[in-house]
């Protein structure tokens, strides 16, 4: 067996002549904080180490891709195909093309639906003469049917696990949770009488975790309640993997990855993906589902260094039009320049209306937009704060550019991610879940320009440091790289 590394990139294009190519099927949960960093590692396999790819998406986000541009018919890159399934939901109502499904109906179709059409495409794939056999399955940890499906064909399967590992390790404590009667609750008023403050001293890994800090499925009174016991299943199952994958570094989680290694396979650990894969921007593809906002770069390159505050709460959250106004009314109101992206179906089931008096008030010193390059606008000199939903995707994006936060967590484990961003890594602020504008402005000041927002700058400067350290030739996060192709995917490919 021949052996490709990073450090032969430059030569990659004629080693892939001379070699029949690895072949990775990658699959990612159908929704946008899955896709995006699936698709970074897959474009790492495919620049660095010579991998043909095949990624595979539901059909209805293979045509919001292909609508958005971020994919094109047009498109070539040799050896990097994209192929789709049906996701099994109905399709969706005229004006409703175009917004997140939801994720209940999502999961619970998945699990049902999804297995019969991937097995069939993996299948074909296989059986393509113009591309190599399939090597390895490169799958979201919370699809866990494709583990049926590479056991059958007799192929590895990597989990490609896209929470922290403080939320992995929080949703493979459910079971136990669950075994100690703390959860399911035993009425809905424990979530507004201090139940939730309770400590969890027995989780290993987790210093000074409480109930509350759980990714929020447990917040949940039916002992049958799907997402609840979704997550814990799909947790669990992924023991059967070969190896597991984290977007994270070793620094920055080594206690709660230091518990997960005497839980589960091998893991490795190659985050943060959006600095590691700057290696592959020579792929000219992108994962957005919805159209990017091009506009807003050249209104921030009028602004004044560290003096903007970008406000994007993903591509999942959704809020009541009244929380909206509270935010909008707290952003105007800290006098503070900001950069807002307001979805189309960020308000729950309508329009995001906002009043004429918050447009004029805000005039030439808030941006809103639909969509926009995350990545890039958290690397622009003007942005100096971020206000965010704490999903992990954003929590990196921001942490890789040295970006200090305010976090209101909307659901999962974006709870736990808070928690830690908080107080266990200095770099955030939390809102209160029932969002008043006066607490908006005053953490928006503070972020800005108080001591507490200082400090949670100068800490999250050295968090960025440590990010650019894992991911450089050398770093923890590129050697597990480098780890991962050789010691799991290559070692079984003939």
């Amino acid at each position: 067996m021949q052996e490709i590394s990073v450090r032969q990139m430059t030569n990659c294009g004629q080693i892939c002549e001379a070699l029949r190519l690895p072949h990775a099927v990658c699959i990612p949960y159908p929704a946008q904080g899955h896709i995006t960093p699936m698709l970074k590692l897959a474009k790492l396999l495919h620049s660095c180490y010579c991998f043909h790819i095949t990624f595979v998406n539901t059909h209805y986000n293979h045509r919001r891709l292909l609508n958005s541009g971020a994919l094109s018919p047009q498109l070539n890159v040799p050896d990097f195909r994209f192929e789709s399934i049906p996701d099994g939901l109905p399709v969706p109502p005229a004006g409703f093309e175009d917004a997140t499904q939801d994720i209940l109906e999502l999961c619970k179709s998945v699990e049902k639906n999804c297995l019969k059409p991937f097995k069939e495409l993996l299948e074909r794939v296989n059986g393509d003469t113009g591309s190599p056999p399939v090597s390895c399955i490169l799958s979201d940890g919370v699809m866990s049917f494709t583990l049926d499906a590479a056991e059958e064909m007799g192929l590895p399967e990597v989990i490609f696990f896209t929470t922290s590992a403080c939320g992995y390790n929080g949703y493979l404590h459910y079971k136990e949770l669950i075994q100690r009667g703390i959860v399911p609750l035993k009425d809905e008023a424990q979530l507004k009488d201090g139940y939730l403050e309770m400590p969890l001293d027995w989780i290993p890994g987790m210093k000074n975790i409480r109930l509350r800090d759980m990714p929020d499925f447990l917040r949940t009174t039916d002992p049958n309640d799907i997402m609840l016991n979704y997550l814990n299943r799909e947790s669990w199952r992924n023991t059967k993997a070969t190896a597991i994958v984290l977007n994270t570094f070793d620094e920055l989680e080594q206690t709660v990855l230091d518990t997960l290694q005497t839980m589960l396979p091998p893991i490795y650990t190659v985050g943060p993906l959006s600095l590691l894969s700057s290696k592959a921007n020579k792929v000219p593809l992108s994962s957005n589902l919805w159209k990017e906002d091009t506009e807003c770069m050249k209104w921030l390159d009028g602004k004044k260094p560290s003096s903007v505050v970008y406000v994007n709460f993903g591509s999942i959250t959704v809020m009541t039009n009244d929380q909206l106004i509270e935010f909008a009314w707290g952003l105007a109101n800290s006098k503070c320049d900001f950069l807002w992206v307001i979805r189309n179906d960020l308000v729950k089931g309508d329009t995001a209306v906002l009043p004429p008096e918050f447009s004029a008030d805000i005039e030439g010193r808030g941006l809103l937009a639909g969509w926009c390059q995350q990545e890039a606008v958290l690397a622009h000199p003007a942005i100096a704060g971020f206000l965010t939903h704490s999903g992990w995707n954003s929590t990196l994006d921001s942490l890789s550019c040295g970006v200090p936060m305010i976090s209101w967590p909307f659901f999962a484990e974006q709870q736990t991610n808070c928690r830690y961003l908080c107080t266990e890594w200095g770099i955030g602020m939390e809102i209160d879940n029932n969002v008043k504008r006066d607490e908006v402005e005053w953490q928006v000041r503070e972020l800005m320009t108080g001591e507490k927002g200082a400090e949670m700058r100068n800490r999250a400067v050295e968090w960025k440091k440590s990010a650019i350290r894992a991911t450089q030739p050398g770093g923890s996060s590129a050697v597990n790289l480098d780890k991962l192709v050789k010691e799991v995917i290559l070692s079984k490919w003939k």
